[in-house]
């Protein structure tokens, strides 16, 4: 059994384009200037209303930027 999308319509059961919706994350290697840590964000659209975002600091400081934006992905994709 295959289950709907929850983008497949709205409250009032009219069918979403999906290209309306769109995605986006970054991360900070060390970008919080009092303990050095990476933060990440991500923020989520459906047209131009925002319907979801997040901010958080990580909980170990990574020693690269590649390892800031991998660790800031894999918690925001797992």
């Amino acid at each position: 059994m295959v289950e709907k999308s929850k983008l497949d319509e709205d409250k009032e059961g009219k069918p979403i384009d999906p290209s309306h919706y769109h995605a986006f994350a970054d991360a900070g290697h060390a970008s919080c200037q009092d303990t050095r840590r990476s933060t990440s964000g991500s923020v989520e659209f459906l047209g131009e209303r925002l319907i979801s975002w997040s901010s958080k600091m990580q909980k170990i400081a990574a020693t690269s930027n590649t390892e800031s934006e991998y660790i800031a992905l894999s918690g925001c994709c797992a």
